[in-house]
């Protein structure tokens, strides 16, 4: 207290207002700045609380006290909780009721529609996200009705929501935004009743659910419609499509992957009237063929093309070329028909691309990515995993011309150290996965290392001829690093992992089967990476209960893990399983007695999923087993050999 009161008379900051001290804590966008912010004594600490508006809560149990610290909290995000009680709610609304505008609870268990009652009483809330609450029926969805502000509403996975229940939200006069992916209990009634209350949606996603043309003719209602996602909704035709045409004017983005029923036809109709759609997602349509291609000359406006998985000829995608002028996206990963002469035709005339998908597309060559280099020099995302005959000289092109490139994916491609020294003139890069090329070394990464600072994903994944100096490289140069795998990368030890050490932003470490690596090497992780929430050492045989007790200690934040076929034993399970924040274990042949199961798995109150092996579900008390599932926890039983 003395110290404080020294500051205080040395330091003109006590001087300034509440206000301001706010304005500057906006002015720190970054999670990690605010929370150091904080710190720095108890005004900032009550500064902070006082002007907070979005809370991600991690325990269900401190949600009250957390209520009443940060009085102005107008988001509320408790996804991570696994279980969300009616009382809980019931707090939300006593505390917030004039303030919420935005609730999250995906994946959560608990609550009845008692709490959802509860929940109404916030009568501003605008945002209401209850996806995989499976829980969630048409009792919830009237509740929900009543909220007159109610814009957005995401029941993706609520699969007991019927056309009664959604019906009921026709009330919702505001509603803009409406998921209803994966509610198989949905017909077209439902659809056509929220298609008249609700003119003012402009966005609705019925992928997977059992819609027909019938309720598709009637979203022809929404004079607003941007964004109408229908994936694998095998009931729709191309009858449906055409409906749509007389009014949905204002239509933007339209995707009909997997619709087995939609063709050529379907799509020709839609696009043939004043509709000026901006994204088209067709892939994986079978029934797409030549004709559809030859209409692409009047699509203008089209800026984004999804043909994934498609049979394409090289004259077609000249027609792309020549018609979609605008055209910054295409992909065409795993498509039949893609060879050099159909790239060639298209990029030379789509110079303005930006991504570019060619996954798996195993006919083009070195041809294509000179075409590639030479006309969109301001490409931004390029992947190309398994295309086998594209050598280093091609990827060398790729490296000095498009330098903007700011996501590459060359997995098993033919790229070795001098194509990945071409490739670090790309210094915006943040993602580059070069798993399964053998033939990069030290030599490779230590020139991406030097280069691409602003690096946050590396995937290695397989590529054998990375070693600790190669990690070390990337560690010293790319500082930002979030995502690494370095799985099946047999020669790295501990050494790499002191390396990954200097990593603070480091959020997922995927080391599977790296057999060198140690409990003493996770230490050195669980030390330094506080904020990493998954790591992966299935198959490290040699990390047992010292590094699992290091990441117990140090890395509070995280919540998923794989320890499958490691040296953990009752100690490291019971030190994993006190940590608040785990969701997702993974424990397949582990050395662990079925008694220190049963106490771990009650114990860690915060678990979503756990994967165990079958022999567990004798061994373990019945009890147990119906305990973790009324609690919403998902056990998955694998039959796996030692």
């Amino acid at each position: 207290m003395a110290r404080e009161k020294e500051q205080r008379r040395e330091s003109p900051i006590w001087m300034l207002a509440d206000e301001n001290l706010q304005d500057v804590l906006a002015r720190l966008p970054d999670r990690v700045d605010r929370q150091s912010w904080c710190l720095v004594c108890k005004k900032f600490l009550s500064v902070e609380a006082a002007g907070r508006k979005y809370v991600h809560l991690m325990r269900p149990e401190i949600l009250e006290p957390v209520l009443r610290r940060y009085p102005q909290i107008e988001c509320l995000d408790l996804s991570s909780c696994v279980e969300v009680t009616d009382q809980c709610l019931a707090a939300v609304a006593k505390f917030t009721s004039s303030r919420l505008i935005s609730i999250k609870a995906i994946r959560t268990k608990g609550f009845t529609i008692a709490g959802f009652r509860s929940l109404v009483e916030c009568r501003f809330l605008q945002d209401v996200d209850v996806t995989f609450c499976t829980q969630v029926g048409d009792a919830e969805v009237i509740a929900l009705s009543e909220l007159r502000h109610l814009q957005k509403l995401k029941l993706d996975s609520c699969r007991d929501v019927t056309d009664s229940g959604l019906s009921s939200l026709s009330r919702c006069k505001g509603l803009r935004i409406l998921g209803l992916k994966y509610c198989s209990g949905l017909g077209d009634f439902g659809i056509q009743n929220v298609a008249i209350g609700c003119q003012r949606l402009y966005i609705i996603d019925l992928s997977f659910t059992e819609v027909s043309d019938k309720g598709l003719a009637s979203l022809a209602l929404l004079k607003h419609l941007e964004c109408l996602s229908l994936i694998s909704c095998i009931n729709v035709t191309d009858k449906g499509l055409s409906c749509l045409r007389n009014g949905c004017k204002s239509l933007q983005k339209l995707n009909v992957a997997k619709c087995l029923n939609v063709s050529s036809q379907g799509i020709i109709e839609l696009t043939g009237s004043s509709v000026q759609l901006q994204e088209l997602n067709l892939s994986y349509c079978k029934l797409i063929s030549n004709v559809l291609f030859a209409s692409f000359q009047k699509l203008k406006t089209l800026q984004v093309v999804k043909l994934d998985g498609c049979v394409i000829g090289d004259s077609n995608l000249s027609l792309i070329g020549s018609g979609c002028i605008e055209l910054k996206e295409l992909s065409l990963s795993k498509c039949q028909g893609v060879t050099d002469a159909g790239v060639v035709g298209v990029v030379t005339s789509c110079t303005g691309l930006q991504k570019l998908d060619l996954t798996c597309c195993r006919d083009i060559t070195d041809t294509a990515l000179k075409a590639v280099a030479t006309s969109c020099t301001g490409l931004l995302s390029l992947r190309m995993e398994n295309c086998l005959l594209v050598t280093a000289e091609g990827l060398i092109m790729i490296g000095k011309s498009c330098v903007y490139l700011e996501e590459l994916d060359l997995t098993d491609c033919n790229l070795n150290d001098n194509g990945l020294k071409s490739i670090g003139r790309c210094r915006g890069l943040r993602l580059l996965k070069v798993g399964y090329c053998m033939d990069i070394t030290y030599a490779g990464l230590a020139s991406i290392g030097a280069t691409c600072t602003n690096l946050r994903e590396l995937d290695c994944y397989r590529s054998v001829g990375i070693s600790d100096e190669g990690v070390a490289a990337i560690a010293s140069g790319c500082k930002r690093l979030k995502v690494v795998n370095l799985s099946y990368c047999s020669s790295i030890t501990d050494a790499s992992l002191h390396s990954l050490a200097l990593l603070s932003d480091l959020v997922q470490l995927e080391l599977r089967a790296c057999s060198q690596i140690t409990s003493a090497g996770i230490s050195y992780i669980g030390a330094s990476c506080k904020h990493l929430r998954e790591l992966d050492v299935k198959r490290c045989k040699f990390v047992g209960d010292h590094g699992v007790l290091a990441l117990s200690r140090g890395c509070r934040n995280l919540r998923q893990v794989n320890l499958s076929y490691t040296a953990v034993t009752d100690a490291g399970m019971m030190a994993i399983a006190n940590m608040s924040c785990i969701q997702d274990m993974k424990l397949v042949h582990v050395n662990v007695t079925s008694s220190c199961f049963a106490r771990a798995l009650l114990a860690c109150g915060s678990l979503k999923k756990v994967k165990l092996l079958t022999g567990l579900r004798i061994a373990l008390p019945s009890g147990v087993i119906r305990q973790l599932e009324n609690r919403g926890t998902r056990l998955r039983w694998m039959e796996k050999a030692p």
